[in-house]
């Protein structure tokens, strides 16, 4: 996968500069969230090397957050997070490899006034000590926060230059926790190594239905290391939507309160012991409130998983 930055070198426009300020008077209409308990049956899980527990599903910005300021006022994003944390929802992981989404979450957390509620997750894309500086500082300032919960090495990226870096921070307080993360199979016994080390509070890989080789070595290697886990590509990119299209679900998901494709889907993700916290990504209040569905209820057992497993791999 090939990802590019293009920078924008126009000249001020006073429409967009207007169209901005519009924006930003609108979202600080916005009435506050304030930080409350969980929702009574929210699903959370501990954070092995604290304890600090997290609901079991939380929010990626890739591509859904990917919104210029002067344009949120025009999509759901201020409802979905609003939504978000009444759930219960608290974990939102962003990079600044995703365009403008950094930018929106801080923009939207402030007018809520929600720092308070959210445990706030990005990286560091970049090679370089002093650039990884630059970078992590510009994150915290288009977050707008002066500290960071969990920064993450992403893709694996020049994580010998960072990593002295980020154990400073973390001494510091600049960040709580530091983590590792890569999105493809390929990765995971590079993860299962570093994991093993224990240099890091978390780590961030794909694992789903569609790909499910993390359960053969890498989440045993992080429930042996103590080692916290985000689970990006939930839904491996919307292809398992593609598969059940048009198909209902079967009758005995009510035996682990499953209403749709999507509870079905993380609900055998954050039934593995090893899983900390889901991360499925979205610009819509249904979606949210589907997937927060996922993180209420009975968990599949062991003997409903691969019921799942198998249902699944016939479709």
């Amino acid at each position: 996968m090939k990802w590019s930055i293009v920078m924008d070198k126009s000249p001020p426009n006073p429409q967009r500069r207007l169209a901005l300020q519009a924006a930003a008077a609108l979202l600080l209409t916005m009435p506050d969230v304030r930080a409350a308990a969980a929702p009574a049956g929210l699903i959370t899980r501990p954070i092995p090397r604290s304890g600090e527990r997290l609901p079991a599903i939380g929010l990626g910005t890739y591509q859904a957050f990917d919104i210029p300021r002067d344009r949120l006022a025009e999509s759901e994003l201020q409802a979905v997070l609003r939504r978000f944390i009444e759930l219960g929802g608290k974990v939102i992981d962003s990079s600044p490899m995703y365009g403008h989404a950094e930018a929106a979450v801080g923009t939207l957390a402030t007018a809520l006034k929600a720092h308070k509620s959210l445990f706030l997750a990005t990286k560091v894309w970049t090679s370089g000590r002093s650039e990884g500086i630059r970078q992590m500082e510009e994150s915290m300032r288009l977050l707008q926060t002066k500290s960071i919960d969990l920064m993450q090495v992403h893709n694996l990226l020049d994580l010998k230059t960072h990593l002295p870096v980020l154990r400073d921070w973390k001494k510091s307080g600049r960040i709580r926790y530091l983590g590792i993360t890569h999105y493809t199979a390929g990765s995971h016994a590079e993860l299962e190594r570093l994991v093993r080390s224990g240099d890091f509070d978390f780590v961030q890989f794909n694992y789903s239905l569609d790909e499910p080789e993390a359960e053969t070595r890498l989440l045993p290697a992080c429930a042996d290391s103590g080692t916290a886990t985000l689970i990006n590509r939930p839904f491996s990119q919307a292809s398992l939507f593609a598969r059940v299209k048009g198909k209902p679900l079967p009758p005995w998901c009510a035996d682990f309160d499953c209403n749709s494709w999507g509870q079905f889907f993380l609900k055998w993700i954050i039934s593995h012991t090893a899983v900390t916290c889901a991360i499925p990504g979205t610009r819509y209040v249904r979606h949210i409130e589907d997937n927060m569905g996922a993180c209420t209820g009975r968990l599949p057992d062991a003997a409903l998983r691969k019921r799942m497993t198998d249902y699944f791999s016939a479709l």
